[in-house]
Parts: structure tokens; sequence; C-alpha cells
């Protein structure tokens, strides 16, 4: 059973490899989320998002705010939503760190393209769930041990900020 900073370390980690996460602006839209790219400028946050004055996010995210980000790794090993601010960052060094083929393919005018928006979202706590493996609690219910238990052990609650 991973400890809450064994799930943080493993959340980062996660994200810098896997990237792909849900961002949205709670009372915003719905509060839908929306798939984006999560680059990491470090080990840790924040975590940047390249998106468009095109774009919905974009449009709403003016001043600081509180946003929403979920995240799954590729395995499914891993879950978290994660609570905390966003807001618009278009830093020119953090733009060189972060630049790159993928991204240069969005932005007709580069990095000085008038319609890039780089967001900053600064994570502050987040609850990450380790997979509690539907098949071994499968095999835990056959053996008669109760797999509850262990599935909160994969649970915890932190601060990221």
């Amino acid at each position: 059973m991973p400890t809450p900073d064994e799930l943080k370390d493993e959340f980062w980690k996660a994200v810098g490899s896997d990237r792909t996460m849900m961002l949205g602006l709670p009372g915003v839209d719905g509060g839908h989320a929306r798939p984006m790219t999560g680059l990491l400028d470090g080990s840790e946050g924040p975590i940047w998002f390249f998106t468009s004055t095109d774009t919905d996010l974009g449009q709403q995210v003016t001043a600081r705010q509180g946003a929403v980000a979920t995240f799954a790794d590729k395995g499914h090993n891993l879950f978290a939503c994660v609570h905390g601010t966003v807001s618009r960052d278009n830093d020119p060094a953090v733009i060189d760190r972060l630049w790159n083929s993928f991204i240069a393919a969005w932005y007709e005018g580069g990095k000085s393209d008038p319609k890039l928006v780089l967001l900053r979202f600064d994570p502050e706590e987040a609850q990450i769930w380790q997979d509690g493996s539907s098949l071994v609690a499968g095999i835990k219910v056959l053996l008669g041990i109760d797999p509850k238990q262990s599935y909160r052990d994969n649970v915890a609650k932190v601060d990221l900020g």
C-alpha cells in the first residue's frame, strides 16, 4: 500500500510522461473539461497548456481562476482529480523551454503567433487513486478477503501547492 507521498511522486512521473489531462473551469461552460496536453517544466508543477485565442479556454481564462484537471495514466494504473488555479502566462522564457515541433504545428506565426495562449495551471490539492484492479479484487473475494480495505489504502488526498 503506497503512502500519500509515494502516490504524489507517482502522479508527477505519470503526468510528465503521459501528459494528457482533462482541464475544466467550474461554473464556466457547464464545467465541461477538455482534453489538453499538460507539460511540466521540471519534475513537478505548475502544469502548462498551450491553447489559442480561438478556443473556449483561450477565451474564458482572462484572469486567475479556479480550475479542475483530471488525469488517467496510459495504463489506467493511476487516476487523479486535481484542483487549483489557471491563468494566462505567455512568458517567452517558458514558451522557449516548452516549445517543440508538435506545438509549432498548431501556430502559423510560431512562438510569437498572436493567437498563442499559454495557460499556467497551479495545482493545489489532488485526490489520487492507484488502480484497485477488479481482477485482483475478484480473486480476493474468491479467497474470502474483503477487497474494500486494500482499495481504501490506494487512495490519498495530497497537497500539491
